[in-house]
């Protein structure tokens, strides 16, 4: 980040750019917590998660507003400019992030029954994994203003795709096979999509991170799955 003539100029820039990794911080939590009540079927660890939610979202309240004060009061341009707008997009990304842990916490709570958790989890846990990585793999990218690191998760997009194929396949398997699993499986069905969709969302931040450090838009197209043509 560039050193300005005006110091509070910079503290305001870093103040912004921080509440942005306390964001994904929290996120980053809030996946891993959802996950974690899913496998030990904790509904109160899911109720955690889901009271944790709010806090994400003040944090993008707060991004916001800091940003639209930078920009009417220090009417930034070139970087600065890219590196506050760049802020307020991936807060934006790091909010969707936080409601779809928390829906993957409240399908916790819907799951009625018994559950084995063990036998019919274990591919959300897997793809759980690599969402995961995806999402602190860019956050640190963002961290340390490296468009290499970010361009890496974008390629990597496909992977989760991939992971979601399977296991979309293998729970229409377990629900034919024994209608008993159909409430469970239909919500790690959703649980998987969501994984799927935070896994967009990384994607998306790489995407921002490099115009923000480049100015220049990514024009291939990303490495996607069409799981329908499956």
């Amino acid at each position: 980040m560039p050193n300005h003539t005006v110091t509070s100029f910079d503290d305001e820039l870093k103040s912004v750019a921080g509440r942005v990794s306390e964001m994904g911080g929290l996120s980053e939590v809030m996946l891993t917590d959802a996950i974690s009540s899913l496998i030990r079927m904790d509904k109160d660890l899911a109720r955690r998660v889901i009271a944790q939610d709010k806090r994400v979202d003040a944090l993008q309240f707060e991004v916001e507003e800091q940003a639209i004060l930078i920009i009417a009061r220090r009417q930034p341009v070139a970087q600065d400019l890219r590196d506050v707008i760049a802020a307020m997009r991936i807060s934006n990304d790091l909010e969707r992030v936080g409601d779809l842990a928390k829906n993957i916490a409240k399908r916790v709570i819907a799951i009625e029954g018994s559950f084995d958790s063990k036998k019919f989890a274990l591919g959300v846990e897997h793809m759980s994994e690599l969402a995961q990585e995806q999402l602190k793999a860019v956050l640190d990218a963002y961290a340390n203003r490296d468009t290499d690191s970010a361009a890496n998760v974008r390629e990597r997009d496909d992977e989760v795709d991939a992971l979601y194929t399977s296991i979309f396949r293998e729970l229409l398997t377990y629900m034919m096979g024994d209608p008993r699993t159909i409430n469970a499986c239909t919500h790690l069905l959703f649980v998987a999509k969501n994984l799927e969709r935070i896994g967009d969302h990384a994607t998306n931040i790489a995407e921002i991170i490099h115009f923000e450090l480049t100015g220049e838009e990514l024009t291939s197209q990303r490495p996607k799955l069409d799981v329908l043509s499956q």
